[in-house]
């Protein structure tokens, strides 16, 4: 007969039954949630709750460059985190309070790592408490998202000039994703968020565009474009910071291990372009988002340009 009880919980047990042992010793480093997936042939939804589940009973902890330890205290239980979170005040409990918490896990520990039941446990609250401020998950990042695109501060009317006014608001995104590594992964274009915060964004945008003699269709691709140019760049970085927590190497111990098998593919005198370049021109991500950036708006700027030309 099959067992009741969900594969996730399942591996809870056992991977607290040897920690609980010294089998897994404090400071040891947890495999990482797609490891998870892998040995226990789940999905990665799946393997995300098993490490929820861990950090709520106090087993494991997050450390920036090591990723997912066993806590040297194994373990604080939720019921005791909440126990000695009783004395928050009950008006700290409120949408700002919920979605702050949140941001700082997933600044911490990823997205993925957000769920109601952790940010309860966070807060000292019971999970159902949460649900009087947002609906759900989908709902939680949204909100979020929507609350990090708040940070940045657009001036009215900004500077002078729209290739100003465009390099200033793409920067001011570019500090956001950098500040919040999961940010990109809560923006969609196909399916946008109707949230005032970022819906001013695009506003901004828009009217930094004011002026120009370009139809509204070519004024709203051209904001989609500028911040699909500013989440892409993004994105490379957050796979990299994501890379890192979950295998403890740094970019720089990584290319290290690589260098014997580089130097031996360059030194073949087939890619003599390739050798040429300067290995921290590869990993400057904030060089290639300047250099994305400048190159899209000279781009723009001969559109522009071609355009005043074709009316005259």
């Amino acid at each position: 007969m099959p067992s009741a009880i969900p594969p996730y919980q399942q591996i809870v047990t056992e991977i607290r039954t040897r920690i609980l042992t010294g089998e897994l010793r404090p400071g040891e480093r947890m495999p990482s949630i797609r490891q998870i997936a892998g040995r226990w042939g789940v999905a990665v939804a799946t393997a995300t709750k098993v490490m929820a589940a861990l950090r709520d009973e106090g087993l494991v902890e997050t450390k920036v460059g090591a990723g997912a330890v066993v806590t040297l205290g194994r373990g604080q239980p939720a019921a005791r985190q909440r126990q000695a979170g009783a004395g928050i005040p009950k008006q700290a409990l409120n949408r700002k309070h919920t979605l702050r918490t949140a941001i700082a896990i997933a600044d911490r520990e990823g997205l993925d790592a957000v769920s109601m039941r952790r940010i309860a446990a966070e807060m000292g609250v019971g999970p159902m408490s949460l649900y009087r401020h947002v609906a759900g998950k989908d709902e939680l990042v949204m909100q979020m998202a929507d609350e990090v695109f708040g940070e940045a501060e657009l001036p009215a009317p900004g500077p002078d000039g729209w290739r100003a006014k465009l390099e200033l608001i793409s920067r001011r995104q570019w500090e956001l994703c950098r500040r919040h590594l999961w940010l990109p992964r809560a923006v969609s274009f196909t399916r946008p968020l109707l949230a005032p915060n970022m819906m001013e964004h695009t506003e901004w945008t828009l009217r930094a565009l004011d002026g120009l003699g370009l139809p509204m269709t070519t004024r709203i691709r051209e904001a989609l474009a500028l911040h699909a140019l500013v989440v892409s760049a993004a994105l490379s970085m957050a796979q990299e910071a994501e890379a890192e927590q979950e295998t403890g190497v740094t970019l720089d111990r990584w290319w290290l291990a690589q260098q014997e098998r580089a130097d031996a593919l360059l030194g073949t005198g087939r890619f003599p372009l390739l050798a040429a370049i300067a290995e921290e021109t590869v990993t400057d991500v904030d060089g290639l988002f300047e250099y994305s950036l400048a190159r899209h708006l000279d781009g723009f700027a001969a559109m522009l340009h071609r355009d005043a030309a074709r009316r005259q």
